[in-house]
C-alpha cells in the first residue's frame, strides 16, 4: 500500500525536502494511509514526518515544517494507494463487457470505488460498500458522492444489476441522507426495462429527495457489436427517443417551476437521436453533469459562438478536418459552413463511422486512433482531435499512443479540448 509519486511541484515543500518522482510514500506521520484523502488529513498540522521509499527500495524519513493550509506539492500516479474497490454486480447494460482484447488497460477496471465517486465523479452503485465504507463517507462527510440508480424499484434493479442486494437501494441512500451526504444519480436507461412507467417511479422517488438529490440525469445504454453471449439488449429508436423527451419535459418543467432548477437532465444522445434542439444553457443549471454527458452539446455550441464573437479580426488558417462521432456531426457542420463562408476557410468536422465498437456506438469520445485514421488518411494533410479521444496519458482507446497516430497519419496532427480552442486552431490574428 504505497503511494508511487509521479511528481514533484517546483519550488514546494516537498521539493525543498528532497523528495523526487518516483519516490513512494511509506505513512505519513506513522499510519499507512490508503489514499490522497487521508493524505490530506494526516498533512493537515505544522509538523509532517513522512517515510518513502527510492527506486532502489531505500526507505527514508522526512521531516517537513509547514503551515496547516500548505500543501506540500506532491502529485501521484493514482489517488488510490491501495486496491481499487471493484464492481460485483453483473449487470445486463455493462459497457465494460463489451470490451474486446488489446484496449486500453483502464477500461476493463470495473470501478465502484467510494473515494473514486468523491474526488473524480464515478458513479458506484452502493452495493459494494462495506460497513467501514459507509462509516468512513459519513465520518469524513464525503460529499457530495455519485450514484448509479438505474430504478428505484427494487425488483427492476435486482433483475438489471443481477444482484439480489441491488433493492436495498433508497434505504442506503437515506443513511446517507441522514448523514448530510448529498448525491448526483444516474440512470443507464435501457429500452422496455427502465423506462416508462418505471422511470416516472424512479423520477418521483428521487425527486422526493430533491435536495438531498442533487440531480438526476437519464442516459441511453450504448451497445457495441462485441456482445456475444450477453444479455439481449437494443437502443431507442427515434420515436422512443422522441417519446423519453416527451415524457421528462413536463417533469423538467414542473422541477424548475417548483425549486428553480430542472433537477433531471437527459443525454444529449437522446436529442439527437430524436432530432430536436438541445435545450438552452439554462435548461442545464451550469451542467453539473458534464462529464456524464449532459449538455456536452450545448456547451460547445455556446462556447463557439461567444468565442466567434470575441476573437475580433482573424483570418483563416491551412484546411484542417476535425474526426468527430456521427451523433455530433449534423449539429456541428453547419457552424463549420458558417465559418467557411465568414473567412473563406475550408475546414470540416469529419463523421467517423465506429467499426471498432459497431452496433449503434457513435458518440465523439469512442473513436479510435484506427477509425480515425482510416476515415482521415487521405482526406488532408491536417487533423484536429477532439482531446475527448485521448486519456492523461495520450493513449486512444484502442491502445495506440498520439505517437503512433502522429508516425501514420501524413500530416499535422494537433488537439483541442474545447471550442475556444479550437476557433483559435482554425484561425489566426
Amino acid at each position: 500500500m504505497l503511494g508511487l509519486i509521479s511528481a514533484v511541484r517546483k519550488n514546494s515543500l516537498a521539493e525543498a525536502a528532497g523528495i523526487v518522482a518516483g519516490d513512494k510514500l511509506v505513512s505519513v506521520c506513522g499510519a499507512q494511509v490508503k489514499d490522497i484523502i487521508e493524505l490530506s488529513f494526516y498533512t493537515t498540522d505544522y509538523e509532517v514526518d513522512l517515510e518513502l521509499e527510492d527506486k532502489d527500495g531505500q526507505r527514508r524519513q522526512v521531516h517537513i515544517d509547514k503551515y496547516p493550509d500548505e500543501d506540500l506539492g506532491l502529485e501521484f500516479e493514482a489517488a488510490v494507494f491501495d486496491k481499487v474497490s471493484t464492481c460485483y454486480n453483473n449487470c445486463i447494460f455493462c459497457f465494460v463487457d463489451q470490451m474486446i482484447p488489446g484496449m486500453r488497460k483502464g477500461l476493463y477496471v470495473r470501478d465502484d470505488d467510494y473515494r473514486l465517486s468523491f474526488l473524480y465523479g464515478n458513479f458506484i452503485t452502493l452495493t459494494n460498500l462495506k460497513e467501514e465504507d459507509f462509516q468512513r463517507i459519513i465520518q469524513t462527510h464525503m460529499t457530495p458522492l455519485y450514484v448509479s440508480v438505474h430504478a428505484t424499484d427494487p425488483k427492476v434493479r435486482c433483475e438489471m444489476m443481477h444482484n439480489r442486494f441491488a433493492g436495498e437501494l433508497m434505504e442506503k441512500l437515506e443513511r446517507l441522507f441522514a448523514a448530510g451526504i448529498e448525491v448526483h444519480t444516474q440512470i443507464v436507461c435501457c429500452p422496455g426495462y427502465n423506462d416508462r412507467e418505471i422511470l416516472t417511479k424512479s423520477f418521483e422517488d428521487l425527486y422526493a429527495e430533491h435536495p438531498n438529490v442533487l440531480t438526476m440525469a437519464v442516459v441511453p445504454v450504448g451497445i457495441t457489436k462485441h456482445r456475444e453471449g450477453l444479455h439481449p439488449l437494443r437502443t431507442f429508436t427515434k420515436e422512443e427517443a422522441a417519446a423519453l423527451i416527451d415524457q421528462v419535459t413536463p417533469w423538467q418543467q414542473q422541477c424548475r417551476e417548483e425549486t428553480g432548477k430542472t433537477f433531471i437532465y437527459l443525454g444529449d444522445e437522446f436529442y439527437l437521436l430524436a432530432g430536436r434542439e438541445v435545450p438552452t444553457a439554462e435548461w442545464y443549471d451550469g451542467f453539473p453533469q458534464l462529464e456524464n454527458g449532459i449538455g456536452l452539446t450545448r456547451s460547445f455550441l455556446d462556447e463557439w459562438q461567444e468565442t466567434l464573437q470575441s476573437m475580433g479580426s482573424y483570418t483563416a488558417t491551412s484546411p484542417a478536418m476535425i474526426p468527430v462521432g456521427e451523433s455530433a456531426y449534423n449539429v456541428l457542420q453547419p457552424l463549420m459552413d458558417d465559418l467557411n463562408k465568414q473567412f473563406g476557410s475550408e475546414h470540416s468536422f469529419v463523421p467517423v463511422d465506429n467499426q471498432f465498437f459497431g452496433g449503434k456506438v457513435n458518440v465523439t469520445g469512442l473513436l479510435t486512433a484506427g477509425d480515425i485514421l482510416r476515415v482521415t488518411k487521405d482526406l488532408g494533410k491536417r487533423v484536429i482531435l477532439p482531446a475527448v479521444v485521448l486519456n492523461n496519458d495520450k493513449l486512444f482507446l484502442d491502445d495506440k499512443s498520439l505517437e503512433e497516430f502522429k508516425t501514420s497519419f501524413d500530416g499535422k496532427v494537433e488537439i483541442a479540448k474545447d471550442a475556444k480552442e479550437l476557433l483559435h486552431l482554425l484561425l489566426e490574428s
